[in-house]
């Protein structure tokens, strides 16, 4: 009797201890790449001695993944870009409300879930680029100007399929309605000066080649190519500045469901919104905070202030569908 009492103490103490020791590790999936994490969670680890395993996959493989590992899964946390595929994942019922007072108080409303799911750590301007040699940056106005015919044959565009313009669509339908937002989509298509790409950044390439004098992509695509091509000869213009403004994504995260250490992942989650975390999280990847009381890194703040869309960024995946059967009619590749 006093040996088995022996040995359950022994698997007690055990369990609290392997219990204990998981407690100091917060498991990450991410659909960033370990470059762009990696030094957050350097930091947090040195701040706090919490450990913080990360695994990089595609978002969709990821949000699969949790789904098939249920209440089994490894994951506390989900990290991703573009408020659509955040949205998605509140869907598909992976991620569980995270009540912060502190997220509150450091990231507005507009960048966080209704329902407390997720919240946007660092945010990208899907803006027009224009080409400094063919065009006046006064010829420019907003991103329904682009479907004018002064614009014909001058466009280019990334394809539909992309994540980044569904949003765009579907916060053009959240402000025209689905009407008038495919009439301004069959003009852009109508203007395309070549087939559509497959990212953004070949399209600004297209841009300083020659090959198209505008075009919508995200910022920090620019960040980057700027960076390595410091002659670019191309520009960023920020749309819609007397009415609504500019197109604002993000990148975020959410607690996972079944998450085994909720706690530590809403501990990392608030620290992520932090200053000292945001100017690092947003300025590896050329971004911009999504605490407005963080300043963007010099690189960024050279491209100038402008105002942004104040409609719920969680609107791109709620009108992510209509947005892409909308794109489908209007002949958008």
């Amino acid at each position: 009797m006093k040996a088995r009492n022996a040995l359950l103490a022994a698997f007690t103490l055990s369990t609290l201890a392997t219990a204990v020791q998981a407690a100091d590790e917060v498991v990450v999936y991410s659909s960033r790449i370990d470059e762009l994490i990696k030094p957050v969670f350097d930091a947090y680890t040195a701040k706090t001695g919490v450990k913080v395993k990360f695994i990089t996959d595609k978002e969709a493989p990821l949000i699969a993944r949790l789904k098939a590992e249920g209440a089994n899964t490894p994951a506390d946390m989900l990290i991703t870009v573009d408020a659509g595929n955040l949205w998605q994942a509140e869907q598909e019922g992976v991620l569980q409300p995270t009540k912060s007072d502190v997220i509150d108080a450091n990231i507005p409303a507009q960048y966080r879930s209704s329902t407390d799911s997720w919240t946007g750590l660092s945010l990208r301007a899907r803006t027009i680029f224009y080409s400094t040699e063919r065009v006046k940056p006064e010829e420019l106005s907003t991103y329904e100007a682009l479907a004018d015919k002064n614009w014909e044959g001058r466009l280019c565009l990334r394809t539909s399929k992309k994540v980044y313009n569904q949003s765009l669509t579907a916060t053009l339908i959240e402000t025209h309605g689905a009407e008038k937002t495919e009439e301004i989509v069959k003009g852009w298509v109508n203007n395309l000066a070549t087939d559509v790409f497959p990212d953004d950044t070949a399209l600004l390439q297209a841009i300083d080649a020659g090959q198209c004098d505008v075009g919508i992509t995200n910022t920090y695509y620019y960040g980057r190519l700027h960076k390595q091509q410091p002659d670019l000869k191309v520009k960023p213009f920020w749309p819609n500045q007397n009415d609504r403004g500019v197109h604002v994504n993000l990148a975020g995260a959410g607690v996972t469901k079944h998450a085994p250490h909720a706690e530590e992942a809403k501990k990392l989650l608030e620290w992520m919104t932090t200053p000292e975390a945001q100017s690092i999280f947003a300025g590896v990847n050329q971004e911009f905070p999504a605490n407005p009381a963080v300043a963007p890194s010099e690189e960024v703040a050279a491209w100038g202030t402008f105002k942004a869309d104040s409609i719920a960024t969680e609107v791109a995946g709620k009108r992510q569908a209509e947005a892409t059967m909308l794109m489908d009619r209007a002949g958008w590749q």
